[in-house]
């Protein structure tokens, strides 16, 4: 995606966000784990909290057992400047493209500095137009969350990032952890893709592979999931992630479909690549009982038995009414030299 070599495969982005419950060791657990799994790129959240927040927001769930306020816990989340380089380096030794979202437009310089692949709206913030403005002037690729998003929102902040000539990728998202298949949105795939002329994804938020597994047989460019080392986790996000495993099994699904999806089937050429295998499974004509020569065939002296070497079942009808040239045994497989050629 960002990559010119990856353009004909899915971008599948696994979601830390806040996973690492803010310790940057676990940050980097995370990156070795998601490397490990397959996926392209892994992606954070950055968090500043006095950018960002105010003393009295409010929790959208109350879930911390330790953290006082919303604002609270977006400090306890910060990183400094030197542990997001370490987490970017380490990104780039995996082979990982690095992103996190940007919550302010101090968060964004920040990640100017450290080095992003492309840049990810959130959906709270596809109408934060102080902060899409910023993030335009360093010319990098858009990745558009729309959970949040109606029409009009979105025909504002697709326009506004085009009149840049950037790359924009829309991603269906629907804002419920976990979302339920009745609201993942599958249809708004093709949606997207005609109004805005541009790729499309899935921002899943299932807490399954299945979604994505449809999603990109469907067709998409770009998957991001949320992951965790286990449901037992801590976090908010915890109820709408996949865990390391069920990763790894969704870039293998991903892959398998990408494959099937770029090999279209011949019939007619996989059933000659079969022609040794065919007689295995295939029948030939079969007598019933011992037969002298110079018996005229009949239906009730016949059957169908494997392999399929000698007269095909298909020729049945032919058969019938032909004359034995020799005497034949009991399941004996029919062969043309075993019947008179008629004149």
């Amino acid at each position: 995606m960002f990559d010119s070599a990856k353009e004909s495969k899915c971008l599948i982005i696994a979601e830390v966000a806040q996973a690492h419950d803010g310790s940057v060791g676990i940050a980097h657990s995370y990156i070795d784990a998601i490397a490990s799994a397959g996926a392209d790129a892994v992606k954070f959240q950055t968090h500043i909290a006095e950018a960002e927040s105010s003393l009295d927001e409010p929790w959208r769930i109350k879930f911390s057992y330790q953290d006082a306020t919303r604002y609270d816990y977006w400090k306890r989340m910060e990183f400094t400047e030197d542990q997001w380089h370490g987490l970017k380096q380490h990104a780039t030794d995996r082979r990982l493209q690095f992103l996190s979202s940007p919550f302010s437009i101090e968060a964004v310089e920040l990640l100017e500095r450290v080095g992003v692949s492309a840049w990810k709206i959130a959906s709270g913030e596809v109408s934060n137009y102080l902060l899409l403005e910023r993030m335009c002037q360093s010319q990098l690729p858009f990745l558009i969350s729309t959970g949040m998003s109606s029409l009009d929102e979105l025909d504002e902040a697709v326009i506004r990032l085009k009149n840049y000539e950037l790359p924009v990728t829309v991603l269906q998202c629907t804002t419920a952890y976990p979302c339920p298949p009745e609201k993942v949105g599958l249809n708004m795939l093709g949606f997207f893709r005609e109004r805005y002329a541009c790729h499309v994804g899935l921002s899943d938020h299932s807490g399954t592979i299945y979604a994505g597994l449809a999603a990109a047989a469907v067709g998409i460019d770009v998957l991001e999931i949320h992951v965790t080392f286990s449901r037992e986790m801590f976090g908010p996000d915890v109820p709408a992630s996949i865990t390391i495993e069920e990763l790894r099994q969704l870039v293998e699904g991903i892959r398998f479909i990408e494959r099937m999806k770029k090999n279209p089937v011949d019939k007619n050429a996989i059933a000659e690549e079969l022609t040794g295998v065919r007689s295995l499974f295939t029948r030939s004509i079969v007598v019933r009982q011992n037969l002298t020569a110079g018996t005229t065939l009949k239906l009730e002296h016949l059957t169908a038995k494997k392999p399929g070497t000698g007269i095909p079942v298909t020729r049945m009808n032919e058969v019938v009414g032909k004359r034995l040239r020799r005497d034949v045994t009991a399941n004996t497989r029919l062969t043309e030299v075993d019947l008179v050629e008629e004149v």
